[in-house]
């Protein structure tokens, strides 16, 4: 079982999800994990200590002052032996006091006294998520290195929909995994490129696409849970980066292939997930373009190929490339894997990708086709990197 005799500690915070966290704890239980309980007073007028005990096989705890712990002291005791702490669900107030360093109950107590990792599973309103002063917990939160499982975009309790959804059971037992997890890239330097290029036109416009970065963010922090030394080479996004992981941020492809070869020859393992634009603009001006002057003329020409150049170097870092079509998936990505030289290439119908949270994914190597159905895109790069993780052994001895 995956997570046979870990230790985890399973917080729940007052949200409707905290139903689902009854499933929850029956899968990690099911993985083969020991689980042990703490639950808010909201969280108990939801679902019962008893269920939760049910389906734990152990007591359960939801008072500070719980005198079946030795010197009343459940905020030190509890996390002690735990290898990691989950909440689920997360809300918003709960956020907050673990970003504000606020403890007024067993949980979050227990949460800044941990001597754990802390993994938590956002749920709450679309608008209670949205609110800046829950995205300022949340990026505050992230840098100090908690773990995020979610949310999701879709139906609401409340009747709304939109994002801050809970994730699924399943879709937080697969973090749990990872975080806990064999550190397969341990010791192993990545180098990541994300998001997407913009070729100026003249002093305001300029060309770009519809890439979010979403997917390189979340195959860099992927690689960052196995263990790796992760740099990412982001393009223009706003999102924020890994735990973990460093950042260089540049504008168009030519400062992105400049940034990757500087690198590269250091790093054990190349993912580029970057959509790159395939052309600059040679007459770029530096002032801005005015009306009633004619229709410009804009000359377009090609930038570096920062795949090939990776691929071309001797040694070469293990190289996974990335291909967004909007027709004949399978015979454009192999072709462009075997052109390239690179051993394994994943793939996407542009359509489907661009902006979303989730994703579909097919990865193609020598041995074929390997097909990743939808889920949400830190899901997926888990799954690319555990299929790299099994490449990497034949790719040395080939080499």
């Amino acid at each position: 079982m995956e997570l046979n005799g870990r230790r985890v500690l399973l917080g729940i915070s007052g949200g409707i999800a905290a139903y689902k966290a009854a499933e929850l704890c029956r899968l990690l239980v099911k993985a083969g994990a020991e689980v042990r309980v703490a639950m808010t007073e909201a969280a108990c007028r939801l679902v019962t200590p008893v269920t939760m005990q049910a389906l734990s096989g152990h007591p359960v705890y939801t008072d500070i002052w719980d005198d079946r712990v030795p010197d009343n002291m459940g905020h030190i005791e509890l996390s002690r032996d735990r290898e990691l702490v989950v909440v689920a669900p997360a809300t918003a107030d709960f956020l907050a006091k673990v970003a504000n360093g606020l403890a007024d109950d067993l949980l979050s107590t227990l949460c800044l006294a941990r001597a754990c990792p802390l993994l938590v599973a956002p749920a709450m309103n679309r608008q209670m998520w949205d609110y800046p002063a829950t995205q300022r917990n949340v990026t505050t939160l992230r840098a100090d290195g908690v773990l995020f499982a979610g949310p999701a975009a879709g139906d609401q309790a409340c009747g709304e929909t939109g994002m801050g959804r809970m994730a699924e059971p399943a879709e937080i037992l697969a973090a749990v995994v990872a975080a806990l997890g064999h550190k397969a890239l341990a010791g192993k330097r990545v180098l990541v490129t994300a998001g997407p290029t913009y070729e100026p036109i003249d002093a305001v416009r300029g060309i770009t696409n519809l890439s979010s970065g979403k997917m390189g963010f979340a195959v860099a922090q992927a690689a960052a849970e196995a263990g790796a030394r992760v740099t990412i080479i982001a393009g223009p996004t706003q999102l924020p980066t890994p735990a973990g992981v460093e950042r260089q941020d540049v504008l168009t492809g030519r400062e992105m292939h400049d940034a990757v070869m500087r690198r590269a020859q250091d790093a054990d393992l190349f993912i580029g997930v970057a959509a790159v634009a395939d052309y600059h603009v040679a007459n770029r001006r530096d002032h801005k373009l005015k009306k009633g002057h004619g229709v410009p003329t804009i000359e377009l020409a090609e930038n570096p190929d920062i795949l090939a150049a990776v691929a071309a170097m001797r040694p070469p870092p293990f190289c996974v490339g990335f291909a967004a079509e909007t027709e004949n998936l399978g015979d454009f990505a192999q072709a462009k894997r075997r052109k390239k030289r690179i051993p394994l290439l994943a793939a996407n119908l542009a359509p489907d990708a661009f902006g979303r949270d989730d994703n579909a994914l097919t990865l193609f190597d020598d041995a074929g086709e390997h097909v990743l159905p939808r889920a949400p895109k830190i899901v997926l790069a888990r799954q690319l990197v555990a299929h790299i993780v099994q490449m990497l052994p034949r790719a040395k001895d080939e080499a």
